[in-house]
């Protein structure tokens, strides 16, 4: 190998590391990631979600490593002339059989994570939740009772009369609240017309269609708020329906539910509004 060679190896080689260590830095830490969520299903979406883009980041180095090198190799000043043949049967095999086995290795994890997503088999506890326009409601189905959730941002804020808050947009007055460790089923519809419900640390989002009910399930697994929002455009308060999510001890989920028991015994036909907290 001559000196130009050698030195258009290391350029090649110097390259692929520039994008390797670029890629590298695609972490959950950056804006631009996906969160990592605190459910085994968004964990698991978050693996899936690295493995695919390692994969991705695989290809591209090879693809543009073989393209720069031969662009430099096979360059018009070099001389060379370019190769006639068609139809060359081996290389159509290679690269038919390759992209297969790369796409296999995709598919399977992730139609075992689809599996485990839809099965809420064995829950410990159901939530419905119904959307209105343009407001959430929760039953608690087990426990017999149910609120309203409505945004709480004051309005002054909305009109840029005041400064805008921490959670802008994204705070309600009764939020949902959960026990952790426990495997919670929500049946998710609609009232009026098409919402999604949708919390990116619980892992998934959901449809709620009127006339349907839609499933899913979570389990959360640290205490702490989570917050989300309405992800279907469902009319001119679309940007006012936030979701918060009140992770907290089963000791301390039993005391609130005996408390919300107390204030509103006969509360099962959803009609009642009073506060969560």
């Amino acid at each position: 190998m001559g000196v130009s060679d050698k030195r258009s190896l290391f350029t090649v080689i110097a390259g692929a590391i520039g994008l390797f260590l670029i890629g590298g830095n695609a972490n959950a830490e950056l804006a631009v990631n996906l969160t990592e969520g605190i459910t085994p299903s968004s964990k698991e979406i978050y693996g899936l979600h690295m493995l695919i883009f390692w994969v991705c980041v695989g290809i591209g180095l090879l693809v543009y490593g073989v393209m720069a090198w031969s662009i430099y190799h096979h360059r018009k000043s070099k001389g060379v002339v370019a190769s006639q043949f068609h139809e060359n049967t081996t290389l159509e095999i290679v690269w038919t059989v390759i992209p297969f086995v790369i796409l296999l290795s995709i598919a399977v994890p992730a139609t075992s994570a689809m599996i485990r997503l839809y099965d809420a088999s064995d829950s410990e506890l159901t939530i419905k939740v119904t959307g209105y326009q343009w407001r959430w409601r929760y039953d608690y189905v087990d426990h017999g009772f149910g609120f309203m959730s409505n945004l709480s941002t004051p309005f002054d804020q909305i009109a840029n009369k005041s400064p805008k808050g921490e959670n802008y947009l994204l705070e309600v007055d009764n939020p949902l609240v959960l026990p952790i460790n426990k495997k919670v089923r929500f049946v998710i519809t609609a009232d009026d017309v098409i919402h999604a419900w949708w919390v990116p640390a619980l892992g998934f989002k959901q449809d709620a269609v009127p006339g349907f009910i839609n499933e899913a399930w979570a389990v959360i697994e640290e205490p702490g708020t989570y917050r989300g929002q309405c992800t279907e455009l469902c009319g001119r308060g679309h940007g006012y329906m936030p979701i918060v999510v009140e992770a907290k001890t089963q000791e301390e989920f039993d005391k609130w539910v005996s408390s919300q028991k107390a204030a509103q015994p006969n509360d099962t036909n959803g009609d009642s509004t009073e506060s969560s907290s």
